[in-house]
């Protein structure tokens, strides 16, 4: 059953990521670079939605601060109810926070966006271009909601560490690309 799969997968993907953000270095500053490297072509001022990490969850908001500083307007997913797409909040470095469900900070203001780019934590990823989350649904949710009304790229974020088996199910929404300390790689949709 691919619900037990995804959970035996879930466990690996959360021990790799662990061990990966222990050994880290200078792990996330190698990926921020490439994360700039690779969204510096897609065009000025664009809405971008980063993340605020939880757990042994990559640090992505050194890269978001430098997006914004670009002149690129920045978002955080923002879970409204269970069951439905995210919705996303205006960031910037200097925002007030607020504690969120699952533990993560959300803006206590700031306008809505639709994104065009998402970076997208994750506990495990394939090199089919597949990601495994916590098992909410939240960013394929949004992902095909967005999707569906204009081109949006997905872009997932992590440790190389994370790489693993991601078993597939039809709602499962492919990444444009997965950038890691080690560079980045792109996937056909």
């Amino acid at each position: 059953m691919i619900s037990e799969q995804k959970a035996e997968a879930r466990t690996a993907g959360f021990a790799r990521r662990k061990a990966a953000h222990e050994a880290r270095g200078d792990s996330a500053e190698r990926a921020t670079e490439h994360l700039l490297s690779y969204l510096a072509d897609r065009g000025d001022a664009l809405v971008i939605s980063g993340y605020m990490p939880i757990r042994t969850e990559i640090d992505v908001r050194p890269a978001m601060a430098a997006l914004h500083g670009f002149g690129h307007r920045i978002c955080v997913p923002v879970i409204v109810r269970p069951g439905l797409p995210l919705s996303f909040r205006e960031w910037t470095p200097d925002c007030k926070m607020v504690s969120g469900p699952f533990g993560a900070k959300v803006p206590a203001g700031g306008d809505w966006f639709a994104p065009e780019v998402l970076i997208v934590p994750l506990v495990s990823f394939d090199m089919q271009g597949f990601r495994l989350g916590y098992g909410g649904g939240y960013y394929d949710r949004s992902l095909e909601l967005l999707r569906k009304k204009k081109p949006t790229v997905a872009v997932g974020y992590a440790y190389s560490g994370q790489i693993g088996d991601v078993p597939v199910e039809v709602t499962d929404q492919r990444l444009d690309a997965m950038v890691t300390e080690n560079g980045v790689n792109e996937f056909v949709r």
